[in-house]
């Protein structure tokens, strides 16, 4: 039997495949990176499981994470996602996706894709731990924070900001132990 991280022990199956096949690999495909930005933004305050098993829903709500077409969300796209039971209803969430996906074409149309931005910050190279100790935030992720923010995104704190590094593979977090390791 396979180890893995302690968080992706004795869990829903839905929580393991998410560990097993996208935690901690690295990403590089600029949907994929927009789509755990946007989910990464909505878990704040939620347990990531709650997110996984509205994944769909976000993915249907969200038109398929295309960064475009929510990009052009207006007011009435903003209420049907208030009303949408399926995905997590909460203003504040809902308008800064919106506002963020207008920011990321900014940051693709700059640096030629999101993925170059990205991973520009450790110069395209993983951050592996020693998988012993797992922090909220880093020094990586305070500096990616702080420059999101100034480029208009909001609910991109630096705590987030780690998450999302751990979920896009930036970071390898695998515990010690862990098959992923």
């Amino acid at each position: 039997m396979r180890r893995r991280c302690s968080w992706a022990e004795n869990q829903p199956e839905i929580y393991i495949r998410y560990h097993d096949e996208e935690w901690g690999i690295p990403c590089h495909d600029d949907k994929k990176l927009f789509e755990f930005l946007l989910l990464e933004m909505f878990q704040a305050g939620l347990s990531w499981l709650t997110v996984l098993k509205k994944r769909e829903n976000f993915r249907r709500a969200f038109a398929g994470f295309d960064v475009q077409k929510v990009a052009s969300y207006q007011e009435a796209d903003i209420k049907r996602l208030l009303n949408d039971a399926g995905i997590v209803r909460n203003l504040a969430k809902i308008e800064p996706a919106v506002n963020n996906a207008k920011v990321f074409i900014k940051i693709r149309e700059e640096f030629g894709s999101f993925d170059k931005y990205l991973w520009g910050f450790t110069d395209r190279q993983v951050i592996k731990s020693d998988g012993k100790t797992i922090p909220a935030r880093t020094p990586l992720s305070d500096t990616i924070s702080k420059d999101l923010k100034k480029r208009g995104m909001k609910f991109v704190g630096s705590v987030i900001i780690y998450s999302y590094l751990q979920a896009t593979g930036v970071v390898n977090d695998h515990e010690e132990g862990c098959f992923m390791h």
